[in-house]
């Protein structure tokens, strides 16, 4: 194994001097680069400070292997989750051992260098059932390991030149060895992790007073806030609320350091993972709840991938191998009788009934303006929250119609673009297929990459301008769900994504053809063309399903119209 011995005692962060730093920065001149994605990112960023110690490379095969089989590395060394460093094959096979890539951040600075080794491709089905417990890509671990991550996988050593650098909230990122040297200066000697990834409120300062008297312990609210669960509200706005929340802690007893993790969302292992690296960080004890890390729930007819407590489970069964002792909660809830929360051990006990109100009912009650529990959280909380959940009349929103060619997408988007520039109010795009196509996709083919590039672009366009409080309507054919769920979640985070299926069947839309289309399709005169000679993934839970063979333009228009006035989009006055 490859990895660099990090002692969890005495963690450095593993950076080259800086001799060896300024030269490399010369030699880099002639190596060939690797632009970093976000979770690459973090990973490295926690290789290089010592959080994911004993690792201090990116896994190579061997440890790889024993990871995904195992959940230890080839020493002996507990890990549950694999980090790799992805690529794709063809950069993958251009390699030659030895070969030293510069690894950079999206602005192009030099983070590392990586002096490759080997390059394999993984058998990913069998790293999917292993890590997550499943193959569906409804699970957005699977989605990104099957649609997202590299073909091949590569090992190597690394040179750490600097870690990434963090511009907002600078005085809240530490390192394990920073952080350990302040629980020193404190004095805090038995330290409590709570690791999460959605905005805190008063059931959570409960919890973790609980859980913190208890253990006779100091508490880290230590969020996630690399790459989080999809829907969870972007960092700014979940640390301005772990600010308040700590505030709201007697004698100082809590501090606030931000993780730069990216999730797997595997449950019960990346529960795990959890305790590996809070412990990394110097905590003594860490909290883990009874779907943690789980993500949200899209399986039919279950709202959760695994088992309730199985992430409790695994940590129990490997406990003997950890430095850091697990506090297990249970779910808590408010009771009105008691007026407090309550775990459910101990209302079952007294046969209380509790109440349970979720971030899902938090957001929509903010953005429909209605008025939220006052037991539920504090007012410096949800003051943060409503900037980023504001009336739904003053929201951004993306309206993403989505179906085959002739379906009556872009006529539709059209008409509406007019109305809703003629109502005035918030600025509005229009984001059509064929004209995104012609001004900012014209070099690509219609291979499924290059859609794939083409639709991300859309996107990315699209939550800049509902991120500004603009309207952005997009009328791609947007053939596979994969992709179309990648955009949901990248808008989601900035305002309201409305998916609207535009569900012409396709002989109608063949019957429309007027550019003959179909017919060269037919013909094979066009090759990859969606509802001929390539698929169209049907989307499964869209907002809004229309039907143009039953509909006129200006009746579908109508229609979204009144949608958009139902669900509190547009202004009743």
């Amino acid at each position: 194994m490859e990895s660099s011995a990090v002692q969890p005692d005495n963690l450095q962060t593993q950076l080259v001097n800086p001799a060896r730093a300024e030269q490399l920065k010369i030699d880099s001149l002639g190596f060939r680069s690797i632009t970093l994605n976000k979770r690459q990112m973090c990973d490295l960023e926690l290789l290089l400070s010592g959080g994911f110690a004993p690792l201090g490379n990116f896994l190579d095969k061997l440890s790889y292997e024993s990871v995904v089989d195992t959940l230890h590395l080839p020493d002996g060394s507990l890990w549950p989750i694999p980090v790799v460093l992805d690529v794709d094959a063809e950069f993958a096979e251009s390699l030659t051992p030895g070969e030293q890539i510069a690894l950079r951040d999206a602005e192009g600075f030099m983070l590392a260098v990586f002096n490759f080794k080997e390059s394999w491709q993984p058998d990913k089905r069998r790293e999917a059932e292993a890590v997550y417990g499943t193959e569906s890509r409804l699970h957005p671990g699977v989605d990104y390991l099957f649609g997202r991550c590299g073909e091949h996988y590569l090992s190597g050593q690394l040179e750490g030149i600097q870690l990434p650098q963090h511009h907002e909230f600078e005085t809240l990122w530490d390192t394990p060895a920073e952080l350990r040297h302040l629980f020193a200066k404190m004095g805090w000697q038995r330290v409590l992790a709570f690791q999460t990834s959605a905005p805190m409120h008063r059931l959570q300062r409960e919890l973790l007073l609980d859980v913190a008297k208890r253990n006779e312990a100091h508490i880290l609210l230590h969020p996630t806030v690399g790459v989080s669960k999809p829907g969870d509200l972007h960092h700014y706005a979940r640390v301005r609320c772990y600010q308040a929340i700590r505030d709201r802690f007697p004698l100082s007893m809590a501090t606030l350091s931000l993780l730069p993790l990216a999730m797997r969302m595997a449950g019960p292992r990346e529960a795990l993972w959890h305790a590996l690296v809070n412990q990394n960080y110097g905590c003594s004890h860490f909290i883990i709840g009874p779907d943690h890390a789980s993500p949200p729930g899209y399986l039919e007819g279950s709202d959760r991938f695994y088992g309730q407590y199985a992430a409790q489970q695994l940590v129990r069964e490997h406990a003997d191998a950890l430095q850091i002792e697990i506090a297990e909660v249970d779910e808590w809830q408010y009771v009105p009788q008691k007026k407090r929360f309550m775990s459910r051990r101990a209302r079952e006990q007294d046969s209380l009934e509790g109440r349970y109100y979720s971030n899902s009912d938090l957001k929509q009650a903010l953005s429909r303006g209605e008025e939220v529990p006052e037991w539920l959280s504090y007012p410096a909380v949800l003051d943060a929250l409503c900037k980023v959940y504001p009336p739904r009349n003053r929201q951004g929103f993306t309206l993403f119609f989505t179906g085959l060619s002739g379906s009556g997408k872009s006529t539709i988007a059209r008409i509406l673009y007019a109305k809703l520039i003629e109502s005035g109010g918030r600025p509005v795009s229009l984001l059509d297929g064929d004209v995104v196509r012609l001004n900012l996709s014209s070099e690509l083919g219609f291979s499924k990459a290059h859609r794939d590039i083409n639709i991300r672009r859309i996107g990315f366009v699209a939550s800049e301008i509902t991120k500004n409080g603009g309207i952005a309507i997009c009328a791609p054919i947007a053939p596979y769900r994969e992709m179309r769920r990648a955009v949901r979640e990248l808008i989601e985070s900035q305002g309201a994504f409305i998916e609207i299926y535009v569900a012409t069947p396709l002989e109608v839309c063949e019957g429309r053809d007027r550019k003959g289309l179909y017919a060269k399709a037919r013909k094979g005169i066009i090759p990859e063309f969606t509802g001929i000679s390539d698929p169209y993934d049907v989307p499964e839970c869209p907002e809004m399903t229309i039907d143009t063979s039953a509909l006129s333009p200006a009746q579908a228009v109508q229609e979204v119209l009144l949608y958009l006035l139902k669900e509190g989009f547009i202004d009743e006055s």
